[in-house]
């Protein structure tokens, strides 16, 4: 597998991320670009220029695990990144087998036991894949994201929705950091799984449609989507700021679900409690349109 744009793009600006200071090199004589020269990350990594330069040009095919390590600590790499790094080397080994997942459904369908599960978490729940299609919620789930299900012509996804709606800078009113999070999100995937149509074609039309989006698509972050706090400014019942846990589902590959939560007696929760009103109030008077 021929990668070598993407590794190249990808230690290149691993290295202009990292500052002298950071690497404890001197400083000595004016930088022509931002971060480490090569002969500084080689230094470092305990490997020749010439050899460092030779990887960083993208050939990272036969490279051993102890090589990887040295540059992974050099770069100062975080463990999205170093696996990243990882994943790169094996698909140009020709192995990404390895860290492809065994199958992967061309459409996904929501089982009655997800639903189920999903209905009966009491807290805001949805079911996302690698591409950042939003699959599946509980009731309060859908009135959370109700901006999101709105914005969509078809499936809605949370990329179309970060860089193409308008109401996802009032959504997220820390929207830079939001849309930081997403595509890091699908750089990520597409290292997972560098042969999805799906994303490549997703990719390819916010690339197309959106200077914010293929912007943060060159920068190359990477991130693991696990745990920590987001903030949500809803048109029905203002600011959110919940907690979220992020689990993959192992009956699904590249399926995961999260469950957002209010810190207890908190302004949030309260924010939680009357939007689980409203929810259920919409929820009612669907059902009765449509029994008329």
């Amino acid at each position: 597998m021929n990668n070598r744009a993407e590794v190249r793009d990808f230690l290149t600006t691993r290295r202009a991320k990292i500052t002298p200071e950071q690497a404890g090199v001197p400083t000595a004589g004016q930088r022509r670009v931002p971060g480490l020269r090569r002969s500084e990350v080689a230094s470092l990594a305990g490997m020749s220029v010439e050899y460092y330069a030779k990887l960083e040009r993208g050939a990272l095919a036969g490279v051993s695990a102890g090589v990887l390590e040295a540059i992974a600590r050099a770069l100062r790499l975080d463990d999205a990144e170093r696996a990243h790094l990882m994943r790169l080397a094996q698909e140009a080994n020709g192995s990404s087998v390895l860290v492809r997942p065994s199958h992967r459904p061309k459409r996904f369908t929501v089982r009655p036991s997800l639903q189920w599960t999903l209905d009966s978490i009491t807290a805001p729940a949805i079911v996302v894949n690698n591409r950042q299609d939003l699959l599946a919620a509980n009731l309060l789930g859908r009135a959370m994201y109700s901006d999101v299900y709105a914005s969509a012509a078809g499936a809605p996804n949370f990329g179309r929705f970060t860089f193409l709606d308008s109401a996802a800078r009032r959504f997220y009113p820390d929207w830079n950091l939001a849309a930081d999070m997403l595509v890091a999100n699908l750089r990520t995937a597409a290292g997972k799984d560098p042969r999805d149509k799906g994303l490549h074609d997703l990719v390819g039309e916010l690339s197309t449609r959106s200077d914010d989006f293929r912007r943060r698509w060159a920068a190359h972050n990477v991130r693991i989507h696990g745990t920590g706090t987001k903030t949500f400014r809803h048109h029905i019942v203002g600011e959110l700021e919940l907690a979220y846990e992020t689990m993959d589902l192992r009956a699904e590959d590249g399926i995961c679900m999260t469950i957002y939560a209010a810190a207890p007696a908190s302004p949030a929760a309260q924010a939680l409690a009357l939007l689980a009103s409203w929810a259920a109030t919409e929820a009612v008077q669907y059902v009765a349109g449509n029994q008329a």
